[in-house]
């Protein structure tokens, strides 16, 4: 098995070329890097797996600047690369401009929908898992307080913080909940130190669990929420590992479980629109050694059976992207 790992650069069309042989699958990950320890490092996660079970192995790329966004897809694509797997909804301009370019090549955009013959198109109902973490945000709080911090500001991150605030007026409607975004371009997926910063003025305003669906820059989060004593909730991976016994739990997106699938159907890809949503275990939240002692019977009991009455359609979660608002603030 081996992997290709490049920078898009002088030299990246001859490093492409020479790493990705026919048919063999690619994955162009987003800003912030792959070993951001939640979003592109599940997807590194899922396209590891594939290998390691196949014995295959695949192209990969990080990039540097949106600009290198359809550079990066028909260096792929010249290569012959099959599947390319795009980790995040960024790409979908880029994907547009070039998937007609290339009909016998199978592209898989997560986080987005584009319309196209050879697209498969792979969203999350991250409204669905958030609404549970919020649950249990609500029943470890000892402040009545809680707290949101998102990445960029835009309508998926904010479908996260709405979820989360249903979930927490769910199991407490007295509960407040303070929310705040880290920018409003793509550097807000990595700027730890504001992330930091963010959660320390939360804490000041009495929030003790801190939610972060912010990528790299929710490493900030997490460890200043360790570092002032209160409790963390991480993103997309499984993050309890990173401070055991202060991140009550992590609200898993499986974005490796997309990667993986698109990797094993290969040049079969199915191309169309798929949803990952409680039901289909392609969003939940986390239990392990790590955060056991935070997590009582009785959460569990509550948000299991919260899960089951969702799954059902007993009890709705507002998307916030189906409408740009959200009924709880």
């Amino acid at each position: 098995m081996t992997f290709m790992r490049t920078l898009l650069g002088a030299a990246a069309g001859t490093a492409l070329l020479s790493g990705a042989a026919l048919a063999d699958p690619a994955i162009i990950y987003d800003l912030g890097g792959k070993f951001d320890k939640s979003f592109n490092e599940s997807a590194f996660n899922g396209a590891t797996r594939w290998a390691e079970e196949t014995g295959g192995k695949f192209a990969e790329v990080e990039l540097q600047s949106d600009a290198q966004r359809e550079q990066a897809l028909r260096r792929f694509a010249e290569s012959g690369a099959n599947p390319i797997v795009m980790a995040g909804f960024s790409f979908a301009s880029a994907l547009e401009e070039v998937a007609g370019d290339y009909p016998d090549t199978k592209f898989a955009i997560i986080d987005m929908v584009v319309d196209a013959p050879n697209v498969k198109s792979v969203v999350f109902n991250e409204h669905e898992g958030s609404y549970l973490v919020g649950m249990m945000a609500a029943q470890a709080s000892k402040t009545g307080t809680v707290s949101f911090i998102g990445g960029m500001d835009i309508p998926l991150i904010r479908k996260f913080a709405c979820g989360y605030a249903q979930g927490a007026k769910a199991a407490n409607p007295d509960v407040a909940i303070i929310q705040n975004m880290t920018g409003t371009t793509p550097a807000a997926w990595n700027d730890p130190v504001k992330g930091t910063e963010l959660t320390k003025a939360q804490i000041s305003q009495g929030s003790d669990v801190v939610f972060a669906a912010a990528g790299g820059t929710g490493v900030g989060v997490l460890q200043a929420a360790a570092d002032e004593d209160i409790l963390s909730i991480g993103v997309d991976s499984n993050q309890n590992y990173l401070h055991p016994g202060k991140v009550l739990t992590s609200m898993l997106k499986r974005v490796d479980v997309a990667v993986y699938n698109a990797m094993k159907e290969g040049e079969d890809l199915t191309t169309g629109f798929t949803a990952m949503g409680l039901g289909a275990d392609g969003v939940g939240y986390a239990v392990d050694d790590n955060n056991a002692s935070l997590v009582t019977a009785e959460m569990t009991a509550a948000l299991e059976e919260a899960k089951a009455a969702i799954i059902a359609g007993d009890i709705v979660v507002h998307d916030y992207m189906s409408d740009n608002s959200c009924p709880v603030e």
